[in-house]
């Protein structure tokens, strides 16, 4: 699989959010249509062949793949959001940021026990964020099969933190 297609869309922005931090952008990748397909068909490829019961997209960029991945797959998609935005009954969990803490939340009635579940994200970094919805698939009686990132930044030990789930990821930086 060639990800040079996705190494000339990603735009790197330095010293975003703060000095310091090279920002991988994605939105490259949106704006071209031909490496947005590639990063579709290239998940489609992947995983034709496992046992995946529904996807779940964590918001917000990580809905932008999940839902034509699950689309084209004919899985369900399970939205991942922030605190306060699902009405009705939901699971939820609390994890810490670098500065504070922050919270996500998935509708119960959108993960049924017992499914094997695909997180997607577009970009996987800490792997703070991922680790808390994996403890809500677990509430719920399920599991993660794997998580996946388009982007994946390994010198931040995101591997280390979601094992022993494996990560999946097109392309991968290894340097701040």
């Amino acid at each position: 699989m060639d990800v040079t297609i996705l190494d000339r869309a990603l735009r790197r922005v330095p010293d975003f959010p703060k000095p310091g931090i090279l920002f991988y952008d994605i939105t490259g990748i949106l704006v071209n249509p031909e490496a947005f397909r590639f990063c579709i068909d290239a998940m489609v490829d992947i995983y034709r062949n496992e046992k995946i019961d529904a996807v779940a997209g964590v918001e917000s960029r990580g809905f932008i793949f999940a839902a034509p991945f699950a689309d084209r797959m004919g899985i369900p998609l399970i939205l991942v959001r922030k605190k306060g935005k699902l009405p009705g009954e939901k699971w939820s969990c609390s994890y810490q940021l670098e500065y504070g803490t922050a919270e996500i939340e998935i509708h119960k009635s959108d993960i049924s026990a017992g499914q094997r579940i695909l997180v997607i994200d577009d970009l996987i970094a800490t792997g703070g964020t991922l680790n808390a919805v994996k403890t809500i698939v677990e509430q719920a009686g399920s599991s993660v099969a794997e998580f996946f990132g388009v982007v994946g930044l390994p010198f931040l030990k995101h591997r280390e933190v979601l094992a022993p789930t494996p990560v999946r990821t097109l392309i991968d930086f290894d340097s701040e």
